[in-house]
């Protein structure tokens, strides 16, 4: 366990079960993040990771367990209202406004704010942060690269000031040079102290830039542990790294 996982978690999954009708999609999932980690979330596709996301962000019902954030229960709350929370998705396949510009896209990021000083401040931070979208800010989102695409749904994220986000197979239809462009993003997040919890299809790259890990089997968590130690786990090696 990190350094940062020593006090009260921030998000706490406890024994978590979703069904899809009469399909069992999680089944007695019980995780956790706390304060400043990245915690990746591993498994084969169909495992129900990005599940295990959208009812974090309360877009899919619970059949039974609780999910708690910042020590409040939030397994009735309302995407919005976990949103406003501080708990922001970037979803699998990105999902922009394809029709409106990079700073539409932004500023639908901060939704739920209404500091606009704050929201220019945070605006300009992420055009620093990712100076190709300070470029394109009046491009539509839609024209972007797959690359840009995927640091759009990053900044736009961010753009809620999130004190957890969640990043659902970030590498997912990159070519492998922007693929570390997007990771050298997540670990700077990381170093600025940002909260995330990182499901990621490619094993390995998740298992380098977390502090832990869970492995997702099937909708059950099988293992579950320091990221450098499941790397060199033999069952991990040879289901997850070949």
């Amino acid at each position: 366990m990190s350094p940062a996982a020593a006090g009260v978690p921030l998000l706490e999954v406890d024994d978590l079960s979703i069904r899809y009708g009469r399909v069992q999609a999680l089944e007695h999932v019980s995780l956790e993040v706390h304060p400043g980690e990245v915690v990746a979330l591993i498994g084969a596709n169909g495992a129900g990771k990005s599940t295990t996301l959208r009812s974090i962000s309360r877009i899919i019902p619970i059949h039974r367990g609780r999910i708690a954030f910042a020590a409040r229960d939030i397994s009735g709350a309302r995407p919005s209202d976990v949103v406003r929370l501080g708990v922001a998705q970037v979803p699998e396949g990105r999902r922009m406004l394809a029709r409106q510009s990079v700073l539409d896209n932004l500023l639908l990021g901060a939704y739920t704010r209404s500091d606009d000083v704050g929201i220019q401040q945070d605006l300009e931070q992420q055009f620093a942060r990712f100076p190709r979208l300070g470029e394109r800010r009046r491009q539509m989102a839609g024209t972007l690269s797959g690359g840009e695409q995927q640091m759009l749904a990053i900044a736009r994220a961010l753009m809620s000031r999130p004190r957890l986000l969640l990043l659902d197979e970030p590498s997912l239809g990159l070519a492998p040079l922007i693929v570390r462009a997007i990771f050298d993003i997540i670990r700077d997040l990381h170093a600025a102290g940002v909260t995330i919890l990182l499901v990621e299809q490619n094993a390995s790259l998740a298992l380098q830039i977390a502090d832990r890990a869970y492995v997702l089997e099937a909708g059950r968590l099988t293992i579950a542990g320091p990221a450098a130690e499941l790397l060199t786990d033999e069952r991990v090696r040879r289901a997850y790294l070949g």
